[in-house]
């Protein structure tokens, strides 16, 4: 499918994540409500192609970054018994591949947690492109996914009363991107 068909305004080329205009963000259940967090520090390249399904993306998370607003949970999720950051400074992200369903769009790729790679599918949703106030040219995206943090080796949880755990293995994972072209 053409690149026009499907964003319109979008031009091929490679297009910079503006981390101080974007977010990496996650929610998993804690107990009986959710806890929400983010990672501060994250780079990445989109590549637009003219055929879009040869387009790709690449994105690096440092895993220190994470911040959930409370300093001993985030202590807790660097630590060797989390993430263990101390092994695994980075989370990588390498699309393998851009599909459009039924007017949706898909990005495929390889989600590396913990040096455990797995395959991931993200729904993307295209917000448009248009000129900033220096003359540069940024695009918007959103997409999300969910995993199960176990597939990457994340396994830590608290037994509770009856068959309740403390964590669910659900992590819903949310991205609000905006790329400025080079």
């Amino acid at each position: 499918m053409s690149l026009a068909a499907v964003a319109p305004g979008l031009t091929a080329g490679t297009w910079n994540i503006d981390p101080s205009h974007s977010e990496v963000t996650f929610t998993i259940r804690h107990l009986m409500s959710k806890v929400r967090g983010t990672f501060t520090e994250f780079s990445g390249t989109v590549v637009i192609a003219d055929q879009l399904s040869a387009s790709s993306a690449n994105v690096e998370i440092k895993m220190a970054s994470v911040d959930t607003r409370n300093a001993d949970r985030d202590n807790h999720i660097r630590s060797a018994e989390i993430l263990d950051i101390a092994a695994h400074p980075t989370m990588t992200f390498r699309s393998t591949g851009l599909r459009v369903e039924g007017g949706d769009h898909y990005l495929d790729g390889e989600l590396t947690i913990k040096g455990v790679t797995r395959p991931v599918t993200l729904e993307v949703e295209y917000n448009g492109v248009g000129e900033d106030p220096w003359g540069g040219f940024r695009a918007g995206f959103s997409a999300k996914t969910a995993i199960n943090r176990k597939d990457w080796g994340v396994e830590f949880n608290v037994p509770l009363q009856g068959e309740k755990v403390l964590l669910s293995d659900k992590v819903d994972i949310q991205l609000e991107v905006q790329a400025v072209r080079s």
